[in-house]
């Protein structure tokens, strides 16, 4: 009797084990085969990988790199790094409101007298400030208080909403804060006073760097 029960438990435990094994082998057929086509097909590689780097957030969105590149030619700094910071700010303009709790505005989250210049009656503590919003986007007005909003476009207001204002005022403060010099960890401290977010925009930074990089190769 004991004879049999062992038998019946060593089929049992035979049957339970070809029941795991099948799916892992289809599964890995599966993934042979894709691996295999993908081999064949430069194009699925590629696909592939993008898909990879758009998952961590390390695909620049096209229509932003000639405005970085401008930016960063006018302010004599890489445009890779205003990049690292568009990530690191508002992912690339995807959150939605531009407008943090602590109140930075715009697609590069310039607290309000930092755009305008912090001479601005009433710019205290974090930058909020009481600034009636046809001050906070006059290029005159940003000119007098020292502010760092830029009209980049031409129309007539510095606007930390629009894109391209956005980027080459962030450029411009960067610039000043010593990237311009080489200064990076300092300049983007300037940015943001948190040693968290300067190693999260160096570790962008870098990486857009490398991917130009292998680009150029």
């Amino acid at each position: 009797m004991k004879k049999q029960r062992k038998k019946w438990r060593a089929t049992k435990v035979k049957a339970m084990l070809i029941v795991l094994f099948v799916p892992i082998a289809v599964i890995l057929f599966t993934l042979t085969a894709i691996i295999w086509s993908n081999i064949k097909n430069p194009d699925l590689i590629r696909k592939s990988a993008n898909t990879l780097l758009d998952l961590q957030g390390t695909v620049i969105p096209e229509e932003y790199i000639p405005i970085y590149k401008d930016a960063a030619e006018t302010y004599g700094i890489p445009w890779t790094l205003l990049a690292a910071h568009h990530r690191i700010e508002t992912k690339f303009s995807t959150m939605d409101p531009l407008l943090s709790p602590a109140g930075a505005e715009g697609h590069l989250q310039f607290m309000p007298c930092t755009f305008v210049g912090w001479s601005y009656p009433g710019c205290t503590g974090l930058g909020k400030g009481e600034i009636p919003e046809e001050d906070k986007t006059n290029p005159d007005v940003i000119k007098k208080h020292g502010g760092y909003g830029v009209d980049a476009n031409g129309d007539g207001i510095a606007d930390p909403y629009d894109i391209e204002d956005a980027i080459f005022s962030a450029a411009n403060y960067l610039a000043k804060s010593g990237a311009a010099d080489g200064n990076y960890e300092k300049a983007i401290y300037n940015y943001n006073h948190s040693e968290k977010y300067v190693q999260d925009v160096l570790w962008f930074f870098n990486e857009f760097e490398a991917q130009q990089l292998e680009k150029e190769d």
